[in-house]
């Protein structure tokens, strides 16, 4: 990929692996991580991997994971979290709307608080299909489009100040699941939640945690 494709976001990179990562460990993310994992199995590529925090959390099952992340910083944190990651992992370069793999190359895909930040979550979505052979899995963790019409409001004009530009593209208000429908995915479980819960609202708050397949063509098992 180009310099063009692959922006570093140092700021970000730094807040995400001193602060952030650390504050979301400390609300609790490690359950809702070793959900959204298990039971995997087989060939997995994971889009947007950060700094390889879902990698300890990885069942023996799996195979292998190709773990894609776009941000120099948080690559070179992610090549050394899979050193001792319990799984083989792969790390490497890359984009999620451009992903440079054949068809009906992986298992399962996974994405982790990702499809908020990528600048085409519809392409992303369209690829990971693509990757994925027939009867594969998605599974997603993300924060989405709050239910009530004010939290939507806020989560649109949150979006529409520097909030993206300075959280590494980070919207709050996408309507993930639809995408995932839209995408071609038959939706299998999804869970609502806030997250983290707190005492006042956040419009980054909602998440959604579940599954989806690629169904086989015609219908077929």
């Amino acid at each position: 990929m180009t310099s063009r494709t692959l922006r570093p976001h140092p700021l970000f990179a730094r807040f995400y692996a001193r602060i952030a990562g650390p504050a979301l460990d400390k609300a609790g993310i490690t359950e809702h991580r070793t959900r959204l994992l298990s039971g995997l199995a087989g060939e997995v590529i994971e889009i947007g991997a950060g700094n390889g925090l879902n990698f300890p959390h990885y069942p023996p099952e799996v195979k292998r994971v190709l773990a894609v992340e776009p941000e120099p910083r948080l690559r070179a944190l992610a090549e050394q979290a899979a050193r001792t990651a319990p799984v083989q992992v792969e790390v490497t370069g890359g984009i999620a709307e451009q992903l440079p793999f054949p068809d009906a190359s992986f298992d399962a895909a996974v994405v982790c608080l990702t499809l908020c930040s990528v600048a085409d979550p519809h392409a992303a979505l369209a690829e990971l299909h693509r990757v994925l052979r027939p009867g594969g899995q998605l599974r997603f963790f993300e924060h989405v489009r709050a239910d009530s019409t004010s939290m939507r409001r806020a989560q649109r004009a949150l979006d529409a100040t520097l909030w993206p530009l300075l959280m590494g593209g980070c919207h709050t208000g996408r309507d993930t699941q639809s995408a995932i429908t839209t995408a071609g995915f038959t939706l299998t479980s999804v869970e609502k939640f806030a997250f983290p819960e707190t005492r006042l609202p956040s419009p980054a708050a909602t998440h959604i945690l579940g599954t989806a397949e690629r169904p086989h063509p015609g219908g077929t098992p």
